[in-house]
């Protein structure tokens, strides 16, 4: 499965561009260079390497026992993942993610193709595949952590 992009945490993905699009030349140039990658705090790192790398295509960027790098295929874009309460860690990075209020969109070049072989590997699919008024097609599934990723064919309307 060829993915071209992955959009990471909506919010972070908006607070970033909201707050660099309003720089100064010096400090617009650093923000040109940045590089992201959105973080998700759990303890089911077993199931989630598994997940992203047996359905998704994933790759291992890098890993150690309290962490976990994955890039999507290409290596377009990076998801990290982190125990909670690791004692290496400060304060900030340690209350396990709640399930709920984020997502992932995966942006691939055939939706339909990828449906097809996510029904095949059994896959549960959350929202089934569908054609939206604005022209996009996809379908979304979830990962262990309870993220919700949206799998979609901009059709480059709207």
């Amino acid at each position: 499965m060829k993915v071209r992009r992955l959009i990471t945490i909506a919010v972070l993905l908006c607070l970033s561009t909201a707050v660099f699009a309003q720089s100064s030349t010096s400090q617009s140039k650093t923000a040109m260079n940045m590089k992201m990658n959105a973080g998700i705090i759990t303890d089911k790192l077993s199931e989630t390497k598994e997940f992203y790398t047996k359905v998704l295509g994933f790759g291992i960027t890098f890993e150690n026992e309290f962490y976990l790098l994955m890039h999507t295929p290409g290596k377009q874009a990076e998801l990290s993942f982190l125990l909670p309460e690791h004692s290496s860690q400060q304060p900030l990075f340690q209350p396990a993610f709640a399930g709920k209020g984020v997502y992932l969109t995966i942006e691939v070049e055939d939706v339909d193709a990828v449906y097809k072989e996510l029904k095949q590997k059994n896959v549960k699919i959350i929202i089934d595949i569908r054609d939206e008024p604005w022209g996009d097609r996809h379908f979304a599934i979830q990962d262990p952590n309870g993220v919700g990723i949206d799998i979609v064919t901009y059709s480059g309307q709207g």
